[in-house]
């Protein structure tokens, strides 16, 4: 019989025996990353290829050594399942993974632009699905779909400018707030995260929401976001913006660092600072770490503080 031949399976039947308990999430986490999907609790199958036999046969001696017993089998259905509700199984399951890329890639386009990291790391999951995509899922569509616009749009600032500059707030009235921005915090949230926290209010609560646009509730100021109290003013991004409403803009440390962040959010070349692929160079490692928002602002406020200080200090040697 022919390895092509997807009326040939090869099932994989296995007894484990009862300790280490986490010996049996062990073998299930080992047959999901292998793309078997079970026929019985004890069953899984894989189409008929030599690279599921090797699969196969390293789970094998995995159970032997750990105490299970495990065999091997060429099986052909006769009745009870078809071998297109077999084909099934395995669409339904990648269906579901090419799923969780699409979702988590339209996450990134609300609250984006999306660092390349973040879509480095949605590409390579997407490789990882497709390998074990023996039947052609037609979920992948839609993952690839949304992937492509990620990719598209990675270097296209969205649209968080103000629609009304009536209402802002005074200096004066910036402490004792909480400060409400999109989720996913890249370069100008980072930023204005740590004005705030380092400039404005040391003791500031920060929170983070899904989507462009928030209907704020008592308290709360807005950042980086549509219609939002401190956001992209003309040609000026946010923490620009902020600069100014708050009137740190006679700290010459905080306008520099203003500059580069400017160069890194908005990209039109106004200031041309030397410094600012350092400086994105670090933000860009920042948000490769960790997909945390606070654990992000944390990492990036040290190096920022650092900027500060060195800026700071050059001028005081002039």
């Amino acid at each position: 019989m022919s390895s092509s031949d997807t009326s040939l399976w090869l099932a994989l039947l296995h007894q484990l025996p009862a300790k280490p308990p986490y010996l049996r999430v062990k073998i299930w986490r080992r047959l999901q990353a292998i793309g078997a999907v079970p026929l019985k609790n004890a069953v899984h199958v894989l189409p008929h290829a030599p690279a599921s036999e090797a699969a196969f046969r390293d789970l094998l001696q995995e159970i032997g050594a750990s105490g299970g017993e495990a065999i091997l089998i060429e099986a052909r259905l006769l009745a009870g399942q078809s071998d297109g509700d077999v084909r099934l199984l395995f669409d339904t399951a990648r269906d579901a993974d090419y799923d969780e890329i699409a979702q988590a890639a339209k996450r990134l386009l609300e609250t984006g632009p999306a660092s390349g990291a973040e879509i480095a790391r949605l590409q390579k999951r997407l490789e990882e699905v497709g390998r074990l995509d023996f039947f052609g899922a037609h979920g992948r569509q839609e993952a690839e779909a949304a992937l492509a616009e990620l990719d598209r749009q990675r270097y296209r600032h969205p649209d968080v400018g103000r629609s009304d500059p009536a209402d802002i707030p005074a200096p004066s009235d910036l402490t004792g707030r909480t400060w409400v921005t999109r989720r996913g915090v890249h370069v100008d949230r980072i930023a204005c995260a740590w004005l705030i926290r380092r400039f404005i209010d040391p003791g500031a609560p920060l929170k983070f929401v899904d989507g462009r646009q928030y209907d704020p509730a008592d308290g709360e100021f807005r950042f980086d976001m549509v219609d939002a109290e401190f956001t992209h003013e003309g040609d000026r991004c946010s923490f620009e913006t902020l600069l100014l409403r708050a009137r740190l803009t006679d700290d010459p440390a905080l306008v520099a660092i203003g500059e580069i962040i400017h160069e890194l959010d908005i990209g039109d070349g106004k200031f041309a600072r030397p410094e600012t692929a350092g400086v994105g160079a670090m933000l860009s490692g920042v948000c490769a770490s960790t997909d945390d928002d606070l654990q992000r602002i944390a990492m990036a406020s040290e190096a920022l503080n650092q900027f500060h200080a060195f800026f700071s200090n050059r001028k005081t040697d002039r």
